[in-house]
C-alpha cells in the first residue's frame, strides 16, 4: 500500500535516494490532499518570514482553502495583512497616475511632443536658470573636477607639478 504522500503525485518508484520528481497535479484522496496542504502552507509562511527576516521586507501571505469552510489562512511579519494590502491599493493607484501621464505622450505625434519637451527644456526652474543654462554650468564643474584631480595627483606624487604649485 502507498503512503499519503505518494498518491495522486506521480511518483515513480526508484531506488534512488534523495528527491524525486513529483508531477504537480490535483491530489485526488481528499485526506492526502489535507495532509498536503497543511504541511506545505506551514512551509510556505516558514518562507515568508525567512524573506522578511533576511531581506527586511514586509511580506504577507493570504491562503483561501477550497474546502466547504473556506477557511482563511494569513501571515504578515508587520501588525496585519491589511496595512500591507492598503500599502498594495496605493502603489497600484500611483501606478494608474503615472501610466496616466505617460499615456498623455504617447498619445501625441512626433512634433507635438519635440515641441512640448522643447518647451520644458527651455522653461526655468526656481533658481532662474534655464535647463541649458544648468547643463552648460554641469560641464564647466566637469572640467573643473578634472583639473582639480590631476592638481591632485601631481602634489601626491613625488614629481615636482609643472605648474608651480608647492607641495605639501
Amino acid at each position: 500500500m502507498e503512503t499519503c504522500g505518494n498518491i495522486g503525485l506521480g511518483f515513480k518508484k526508484k531506488k534512488k535516494m534523495g528527491r524525486r520528481k513529483l508531477e504537480i497535479k490535483k491530489i485526488q484522496d481528499k485526506n492526502c490532499r489535507q495532509v498536503t496542504f497543511c504541511k506545505r502552507r506551514k512551509g510556505l509562511m516558514k518562507k515568508a518570514n525567512e524573506l522578511s527576516i533576511l531581506c527586511d521586507v514586509d511580506v504577507g501571505v493570504v491562503i483561501i482553502s477550497n474546502n466547504g469552510a473556506g477557511r482563511l489562512h494569513e501571515f504578515s511579519n508587520t501588525n496585519s495583512v491589511t496595512g500591507i494590502l492598503q500599502r498594495y491599493k496605493s502603489h497600484i493607484k500611483e501606478e494608474k497616475e503615472i501610466s496616466g501621464e505617460h499615456s498623455k505622450y504617447s498619445s501625441m505625434k512626433i512634433g507635438e511632443l519635440l515641441q512640448t519637451t522643447e518647451r520644458q527644456f527651455e522653461e526655468t526652474n526656481a533658481d532662474g536658470f534655464a535647463v541649458t543654462d544648468l547643463v552648460h554650468l554641469e560641464n564647466e564643474l566637469q572640467t573643473a573636477l578634472i583639473q582639480i584631480r590631476s592638481t591632485k595627483v601631481f602634489l601626491q606624487s613625488s614629481v615636482p607639478c609643472p605648474i608651480g604649485i608647492a607641495s605639501f
